[in-house]
């Protein structure tokens, strides 16, 4: 399936002419790979990667470089107007839901575990898919699913509700930092006029939840329910259904933490997994501490002892 960007223009350059231009920007500031990735920050390695136009930047690195760089926003609207995802394949069972994403005026959806696709950044897919895949399917497992964002982050995309447990926060999906930078994510997007995230914190008690993760999606002209098993999707539009489940979602919403309330929340995690990273470092330096006094310890117990003499006493 393919998809255009968010403007809706073909694409009119390249990921490697972005790259070319970040680079070109990036040296004329004098800075490293290594020091614009820790002004942004990110790993290194994602600065190289951009560069070399093998990784999908997200709208917000170009304009933390725009920023960075002083390029005036002309990292953005390049950005914008690059066809990202040329040739983009969903797995069959899938393709069908990728095409309502691409016509929604609106979706709301309850996300029970796992983050939703839509809101996912690149390390927390790849993450996942490392998990059933590998090598060059990793790769393109995480641009099909990036290619439906687009659309939904843009200035004037269709309403989007997230509805998450708190799981979604909890559950350790690749490491720390994929987690504190996922939770950072949603802190952003959830700032733009379409997009509402709100989490059900797990001690909540007396709530009428949906019975699993699902989406209700509006279409121009049709309404569907959607939900997955785990091995394919189930769509279903009856008009009663439909109400139904969409009665449960709003009176749902109502009760729980509003999106900023949420925000709180998502900001306490995010704190934790830093916290967290920060901790294994100490734990690291200790470490490294201790196998250093081991091999002192070492050192002086296998030198060569020299006898020392002993004063006679005096007579």
């Amino acid at each position: 399936m393919t998809r255009r960007n968010a403007e809706g223009a073909a694409g009119a350059t390249s990921a490697a002419v972005f790259g070319e231009v970040l680079k070109h920007f990036r040296e004329a500031a004098l800075l490293t790979q290594e020091g614009l990735a820790k002004e942004i920050p990110c790993d290194r390695s994602h600065v190289a990667r951009v560069e070399a136009g093998t990784r999908v930047p997200q709208d917000t690195f170009a304009k933390k470089c725009d920023e960075l760089l002083g390029t005036s926003g002309v990292l953005v609207r390049l950005w914008g107007r690059i066809d990202w995802y040329p040739e983009v394949q969903h797995p069959d069972w899938f393709e069908r839901r990728a095409e309502m994403d691409a016509q929604a005026v609106a979706l709301r959806a309850y996300q029970e575990q796992v983050v939703p696709g839509l809101l996912q950044t690149p390390d927390y897919a790849r993450a996942l898919f490392s998990q059933v895949a590998s090598g060059d399917e990793v790769e393109e497992r995480v641009r099909a699913r990036l290619s439906r964002q687009p659309r939904f982050l843009a200035d004037g995309g269709p309403l989007y509700v997230a509805i998450l447990d708190e799981s979604c926060l909890r559950n350790a999906v690749g490491s720390p930092e994929a987690m504190r930078d996922q939770c950072a994510h949603l802190l952003s997007v959830g700032q733009r006029p379409n997009i509402r995230i709100q989490v059900v914190p797990t001690g909540l008690f007396g709530l009428v939840r949906p019975r699993s993760s699902m989406s209700l999606i509006e279409l121009p002209d049709e309404r569907w329910v959607y939900s997955e098993s785990l091995d394919g999707g189930h769509f279903n539009n009856d008009p009663a259904l439909y109400a139904r489940h969409s009665q449960t979602y709003d009176v749902f919403r109502a009760d729980i933490p509003s999106a900023r309330e949420s925000a709180a929340l998502i900001s306490d995690a995010m704190e934790g997994y830093g916290q967290h990273g920060h901790a294994r470092t100490r734990r690291g330096d200790l470490g490294e501490e201790q196998l250093q006094r081991q091999q002192r310890r070492r050192l002086h117990r296998n030198r060569p002892r020299i006898p020392q003499r002993r004063p006679r006493p005096r007579q």
